[in-house]
Parts: structure tokens; C-alpha cells; sequence
């Protein structure tokens, strides 16, 4: 080997030792740093620089992770918050006198029934309550309203009046004392308090002629009533709780109950349950706060006054007699003569003549023996109208003044004595919304003095609907001997279209809502023995502009309509050619025709469909049938009700 060789030979075995000889991980081109053997050669200052830089790096690394842990608690606060502000219970207080609608410092609440009762102020209403010397007292239309209709309050001649079975109990005005029929006697307030027309009443002299009980309450002031008894829903608390404005946690919160305490259930609402405490608050509870709930039966010992009556010991057939004057007083033989079965006779002899409260009278002592004669009883007739009043205000400025009431009812009861008949019927039509609280008072006051005159009293109705409620057939119920619903007038003179007079849904439905307030044995059906005869025509373009804006507008057809007997109705249609065929849904015979006026129409009333009527009568075990008018019948319907009611 020469010496070049050699060398090289030498030369690779060195490289190959030194490769053993190095460390792993060593290498600068897989660490990215140089050799050891390199820092140690590093010059101190930049060993110190790169320490520094080293912990800036971490100082930077753990300033962000620290950033970033803060964000996650203040986002996570945050949405506590959100979830909280949704769901989270609120410790808020209800204002107690908004809730409550307190504005003076001597109003008080008042909660009826479980209901609160609050003033607004669109209406201006009075405070529902006041609190005067210590006592509480309540304003009027809640007391009529809610607590007891019976209890009348004349605002013209500031009387206040209950009555009871054989008169009335008066109370003037900031008075101690008060008359109970003819005996005086006194309590240690003043029963009655007025503010301008706004009159409070003393809630314990309520109490003495009410069946209910009270309690007062304070902060705020609240007068808590019941007059309502039976069954109610009730439960126990499981836990102190708080009892909400409304149902939620987040509503304002009324007041707090305690473990076990008893509340009255007034709805289910699910998580929700609205409840009545006894001390006169009205929210809500959760659902889960409660347990035992069951029903429960409460009464109140009370002596309720009994409004006795006259019942005959027959059914009732009832012929309403139209006296237009004295003279047809002397037709009576030949109108009774007419008839077969007949028990009453009720001729239309008194009327309101004037608004003081005076009556005319063609009442006759003959035309009373005639009938005596004939075994019949004479019911003499009171309207309002036919005489000097014939509308609605007229009416009612009769009506609305205690002594202008008491006027007619002397005067009508000494002439009904006078000429010895034997019962009162009462004819209202004309009787407002705002005239009813005073009707009814009427109504008591007359059924007291038939019953001391042993006259038997009677009342005439519409057949029930939502627009004459204020008639109160219930009170009607309890005053009068019999109640009559007139189950007739369906389609009246004035009506914007043809139709019966009475037709059997009408009639059937008439008795079937009467019977929901009067008892059956009191209950007289009205029917007619007359039918209207109508004629449609098309609208002109001056009768469509003469409409325009009204209800009348919504017809296309003017009618007009005459009333007819039945004798005189059969004898139309033979004049004119025309067969009538049966209305299975009205259950009358039914004609039309055509002319060069328009086209007649006819829904007649004759033996068989006053035989439908008749039906439901018996069906219903109703204490009779009256009839409008006498005269106006064909004489076969007599052994017909002869054959249904007799």
C-alpha cells in the first residue's frame, strides 16, 4: 500500500470514530441547536438574553391562557345571569293598593266570592268600599251586584229598601235607625252614607237580611265577603310559599303563606294554580307547593224570608181580554160565550197614565159578576203603555221614585178592590236596562200588597233572551204567583224579514230557558191566536238609500206585515185560490203567492199548530196556557186545550 492510500485509510477510520463517539440527538440538523460543545463557547451576555427571551415567551404564554379563563367566567357569569333574569324567582313586592285599586286614604278592598272588585277609572266608578268610623261599608251596585239584589237603593228620594215577605225595610239617609215593615228600630252606625248619587252601605247591616259571612283585614284595608255556599276546591300548602300576582316567578308577589295553610282553588293552569287565600288575595301558586286538595261543602246558618203565594188548585187557561174602552166592558157575556174550558179571563183595564205615577181605569164590577157567573176568575191587566205612557223613559221616570211607585200600587190595588176581581197581571214592555233594578223592585213591592189583598198576581214576559235579562225572571220566580212567557212576537210589525209569529223551536226553546229560572208549577206559556200576513217586495233606490248606515240595510227586500185572526187568515187564502202545506220545521201551515205587489207569505196559527204548542205545554208540566187574544180564534182550538190542558 503506498502512502496515498494509507493516509486515506487513516483518515475514514477517524470519521468512523468520531460518528461512535457522538451522542443521539445530538445532531444540529435534527435539534435545530448546535452542539453543546457550541453554547458553552457562547459569549455570558447572550446566554442571559436568551434566558429572558425564554421567559417572556412563557410570561406571554400563560398571560393568554389566564385571558382566556377570564373570558369563559365572565361569559359564564353572564349567562348565569341571562338564565337567572329568565328563570331565576323574583323577590319583587306588588303595589297592594294598585292591585287592590286603593286611592283614598279611607277606601278599602273589597273580595267577594273570590273575586276582587276594583273601580277603573274609565268608568269613574266609585270606591267598591269605604271604611267610616270604623265600620266598613260597601257601595251599592256591589251590593246589588254581587252580594244581594234584593237590597234596592232609590237615588232620587235616598231611600234605601229591602223588601221582605209582608213589607219593606226603609233607611234614610245618615241615619241610626230604620223601619222594618211598621216597627222602628236602630244600630250603633250609621247604616247609610252618601256621596253626591254614590251611596255605601253598612256592611253589618247587610249581613242582618244576607246569608253570608265577613272579615275586615288590614294593610291594606280590605273587606273579604262570601254569600255564595257549596262545594269548592280547596288544598293545603306543602311549604312556606309566596302566593304571585300572576302565574310565573317572575311576577310580583302578593303576599306569603305558610306551611299547611288552606287555600281555596279557583283554576288549574298546569305549573300554575290560581288561588284564594282566606285573608282576600287572589294569585298564584306553583302547582308542586300544593297537596290534599279535595272538595268541600260550606254552608251558612242563615233564615232565609219566605215569599209566600197564592196557587191555584187547577191549571190555568187564560184568556187575555184586549178592553180597548168602557163600552166593550159590556160584550163580556157574548166574549165568554165563545169560549170552552176557560178559568181566567184578564181583561186590559188599568194604565200607567201619566209619569207621576197615576193609572186610568176602566175596570167594571159587572163585567166581574158576569164572569163570577161563568165560574171564571178576572185578572185584571196593568200596562204601561195603550194609556199617557207609551215609552221607555217615560217609563222609567215612573218607576225610579219610591213614591211614585207606591202611587200606582194604591191606586191599582183599591180599584182591583173596588170592582172585586180576583188577581193582577202585570205588563211591562217597555222596560230598559236601566229601568230594571227598578221593575223588579216594583214587581216586589205589588206582589206584597196582592198577597195582603189576597189577589193573585201574575207577571208577563218575553220568552227569555240575553237582551232582557234585567226582566229577571229568578226574582219574578220568587215574587210572583205565576210567571207567563209570551212565546209569541218572534217576527213582529217591525221585524226586517218574514217569519212566524211562533214557531215551534222558538216556543220549545222559550219554555225550556224559562224553566232554567221558574219553577214549572209556576210557569204559564203564552201563545197566539193570530198570524201576520207579509208581503216582500224589492228595495226601491230611494228605500236603499233611506237604509243605508242601518240594521235594515242588510236586507234586500222591504216587508211589510198586517195581523190577522185565524178565522180571517183561512179566509184570505180561499179568497186568493192558494192551499197552504205544513212547515214540519216550524210546524205550521205555510202559503206564499205572488202579485203585481210582491210576494204574501204566510205562517198560519190554527188547530194544528197550536196542537204542537199544547204538546210541549203538557210535555213540560207547565201550571197552564194563556192565550192573546180572545176574539181572534177559531172556535175548534177550545176543545183542543180543553183536550191538553184541562
Amino acid at each position: 500500500m503506498d502512502e496515498r492510500e494509507r493516509r486515506s485509510a487513516e483518515a475514514r477510520r477517524v470519521r468512523q470514530q468520531g460518528m461512535q463517539r457522538r451522542r443521539p440527538g445530538s445532531s444540529t440538523r435534527r435539534t435545530g441547536r448546535r452542539p453543546e460543545t457550541d453554547r458553552t463557547s457562547e459569549h455570558p451576555s447572550i446566554q442571559r438574553s436568551r434566558r429572558r427571551s425564554s421567559r417572556a415567551r412563557r410570561r406571554r404564554r400563560n398571560m393568554i391562557i389566564r385571558m382566556f379563563l377570564l373570558i369563559i367566567v365572565i361569559i359564564a357569569v353572564i349567562a348565569g345571569f341571562i338564565f337567572w333574569k329568565r328563570y331565576g324567582s323574583s323577590n319583587e313586592k306588588a303595589d297592594l293598593n294598585q292591585y287592590y285599586g286603593l286611592v283614598n286614604e279611607d277606601d278599602i278592598a273589597v273580595v267577594v266570592n273570590n273575586q276582587v272588585v276594583r273601580s277603573t277609572e274609565d268608568t269613574e266608578a266609585p270606591p267598591p268600599g269605604k271604611m267610616f268610623d270604623g265600620t266598613p261599608y260597601i257601595e251599592y251596585s256591589v251590593v246589588r251586584d254581587r252580594i244581594n239584589k234584593r237590597i234596592y237603593w232609590d237615588s232620587n228620594e235616598n231611600v234605601l229598601l229591602y223588601t221582605l215577605p209582608n213589607g219593606n225595610v226603609t233607611v234614610e239617609v245618615g241615619s241610626k235607625e230604620y223601619t222594618e215593615i211598621n216597627e222602628t228600630k236602630s244600630e250603633e252606625y250609621v247604616i247609610l252614607k252618601t256621596e253626591g248619587k254614590t251611596a255605601y252601605i253598612a256592611l253589618p247591616f247587610i249581613q242582618h237580611y244576607t246569608n253570608m259571612t265577613y272579615s275586615v283585614y288590614e294593610q291594606p284595608g280590605r273587606a273579604v265577603i262570601t254569600s255564595e255556599w257549596g262545594k269548592v276546591q280547596t288544598a293545603k300548602l306543602k311549604r312556606d310559599t309566596e302566593v304571585r300576582y300572576q302565574g310565573g316567578v317572575k311576577s310580583p308577589i302578593l303576599t306569603e303563606v305558610e306551611k299547611s295553610d288552606k287555600v281555596t282553588v279557583l283554576e288549574d293552569e298546569d305549573d300554575w294554580q290560581k288561588v284564594a287565600t282566606n285573608d282576600g288575595f287572589i294569585g298564584y301558586v306553583k302547582t308542586s307547593s300544593l297537596k290534599d286538595e279535595k272538595t268541600e261543602t260550606f254552608s251558612n246558618e242563615f233564615e232565609e224570608p219566605v215569599y209566600t203565594n197564592i196557587s191555584e188548585n187547577h191549571t190555568i187557561n187564560m184568556a187575555w181580554h184586549n178592553v180597548e174602552n168602557e163600552d166593550a166592558n159590556n160584550y163580556v157575556l157574548e166574549t165568554i160565550a165563545r169560549t170552552k174550558g176557560l178559568t181566567t179571563i184578564a181583561p186590559t183595564w188599568f194604565n200607567l197614565a201619566d209619569t207621576e205615577g197615576n193609572i186610568s181605569s176602566i175596570a167594571n164590577s159587572e163585567y166581574v159578576n158576569y164572569a163570577h157567573q161563568s165560574k171564571l176568575e178576572v185578572w185584571a191587566v196593568l200596562r204601561d203603555f195603550h194609556g199617557g205612557i207609551n215609552s221607555y223613559d217615560e217609563t222609567y221616570q215612573v218607576l225610579s221614585y219610591t213614591s211614585k211607585r207606591a202611587n200606582v200600587i194604591n191606586q191599582v190595588i183599591a180599584a182591583a178592590l173596588q170592582s172585586g176581581v180576583d188577581g193582577i197581571n202585570l205588563d211591562f214592555e217597555l222596560i230598559s236596562n236601566e229601568c230594571g233594578e227598578h221593575y223588579i223592585q216594583f214587581v216586589r213591592e205589588l206582589s206584597v200588597k196582592c198577597r195582603q189583598n189576597g189577589l193573585v198576581f201574575s207577571v208577563d214576559n218575553y220568552v227569555p233572551q240575553p237582551y232582557n235579562e234585567h226582566y229577571d225572571l229568578e226574582e219574578q220566580g220568587i215574587m210572583a204567583d205565576y210567571v207567563i212567557i209570551m212565546a209569541y212576537d218572534e217576527h213582529t210589525e217591525g221585524s226586517y224579514e218574514a217569519g212566524s209569529v211562533s214557531s215551534y223551536e222558538y216556543v220549545k226553546t222559550g219554555i225550556e230557558d224559562a224553566l232554567k229560572k221558574v219553577s214549572n208549577t209556576k210557569l204559564i206559556a203564552g201563545i197566539p191566536f193570530y198570524t201576520r200576513l207579509w208581503l216582500e217586495s224589492p228595495k226601491t233606490e230611494e228605500d236603499l238609500a233611506q237604509d243605508e248606515g242601518t240594521e235594515a240595510a242588510n236586507y234586500p227586500n222591504k216587508v211589510t206585515s198586517s195581523a190577522l185572526g185565524m178565522d180571517e187568515a183561512a179566509d184570505m187564502l180561499q179568497s186568493v185560490g192558494v192551499q197552504a202545506e205544513w212547515d214540519d220545521t216550524a210546524k205550521q201551515n205555510y202559503a206564499q203567492w205572488e202579485t203585481d205587489e210582491g210576494v204574501y207569505k204566510i205562517w198560519l196559527e190554527d188547530s194544528t199548530s197550536i196542537e204542537e204548542k199544547l204538546k210541549l205545554i203538557k210535555q213540560n208540566k207547565l201550571a197552564g196556557v194563556a192565550e192573546w187574544k180572545i176574539g181572534w180564534e177559531n172556535a175548534s182550538v177550545w176543545d183542543l186545550i180543553l183536550q191538553y190542558v184541562n
